[in-house]
């Protein structure tokens, strides 16, 4: 049986889920606790976003990148007054919490794998689930372990590339972290599939580090600039690549959304190949079926393909017709115009 199967209608769950009286429960999410009078500090010098004076309940989200400003790891961030924690996909928390413990050096910090102790759930605000969702994710400090995804706006020091209104706006989204000796008090709950969670993310063009990165992938790419870097923050590793990119060049490539012909039942694998006049242009990020939209995909896709180009990408079945959505414009960057200078003219030897 499908992870969708098994929960019924989709579509209904994701109306359920969108309108917070559902919730999702993720099995490949993982935990990090930074313990450590200098944990935010030491985290701050680390990663893309401001998170020095976060306070107790707050939320951000940041990346981890290489030397070249390509993204190695996200985290959702959210401090209890005594601890961080990081909320990230399951396989990045053991590395992550060694990365973390063996760059601390001096500083009075600490992390750990803190997976097993939680289960991660997401929910939208607005509907019975929220309050129950609260009640159940209290840390030993007393605060309410809820990480409030901050897609919905541009973050202070952040910048948006994606033009006019922004489906991302209405993205009320949160996780909590519920301990895991009280899991069992989730079952009665109304539950939905991962898959009908992730068709709204497609539709919020939400980038996810699972789906949308891989190893040649710059923030500037999926728009993450827009909630998990600060372009005005102190020195981070790949801050200059963030900076050069955005000042002077263009990222390489674009996401876009995706409109897909609805005719078959079929959607794309992750992976799978666009096209453009029958030349290979990019690849599928992830791919849902919406309830209003229908069926819709993320795609990043060569900086150079024309706007109003007509795509079409690999399906199990064959090629199939899909309509762009332009999320990363292809001008996006070069915020800053730097002049030319003159040339200088000609001097003859003889100085006249």
């Amino acid at each position: 049986m499908s992870d969708e199967q098994s929960f019924g209608n989709p579509f209904t769950g994701q109306r359920d889920l969108a309108r917070g009286n559902a919730i999702v429960q993720f099995v490949d999410r993982g935990v990090v606790a930074l313990t450590g009078k200098d944990r935010l500090g030491y985290l701050d010098s680390l990663v893309s976003q401001e998170v020095s004076h976060l306070s107790a309940g707050e939320s951000a989200e940041a990346l981890l990148l290489d030397p070249h400003g390509h993204i190695e790891r996200a985290m959702r961030i959210v401090d209890d007054g005594e601890t961080t924690w990081l909320l990230v996909d399951a396989q990045q928390a053991q590395p992550l919490a060694a990365f973390l413990d063996r760059m601390t050096f001096s500083k009075d910090a600490a992390a750990r794998d803190a997976s097993a102790e939680f289960v991660t759930v997401g929910f939208f605000a607005g509907g019975v689930a929220e309050s129950q969702v609260r009640e159940l994710a209290a840390s030993p400090a007393g605060t309410t372990l809820v990480w409030n995804d901050p897609w919905s706006q541009v973050c202070v020091g952040g910048w948006q590339y994606a033009a006019g209104a922004h489906p991302g706006e209405s993205w009320n989204y949160a996780e909590a972290l519920i301990p895991a000796g009280r899991a069992e008090e989730l079952t009665t709950m109304s539950q939905v599939s991962v898959d009908s969670w992730d068709a709204l993310r497609i539709a919020a063009w939400r980038p996810s580090l699972s789906s949308e990165v891989d190893s040649a992938s710059l923030p500037h790419e999926t728009d993450w600039l827009r909630s998990a870097v600060h372009l005005a923050k102190g020195c981070y590793r790949g801050q200059e690549t963030v900076a050069k990119v955005h000042n002077l060049g263009h990222p390489p490539r674009r996401l876009v959304m995706l409109h897909l012909d609805g005719t078959t039942n079929e959607l794309p694998l992750a992976g799978a190949a666009v096209y453009s006049a029958d030349a290979e242009v990019g690849h599928i990020t992830s791919a849902g079926r919406h309830y209003e939209d229908g069926p819709i995909a993320l795609a990043v896709i060569k900086r150079s393909v024309d706007a109003d180009a007509v795509l079409a990408v690999d399906a199990p079945s064959g090629v199939q017709p899909a309509t762009q959505v332009i999320i990363v414009p292809s001008d996006a960057g070069r915020t800053i115009d730097v002049p030319r200078m003159a040339k200088l003219g000609r001097v003859s030897r003889t100085g006249e």
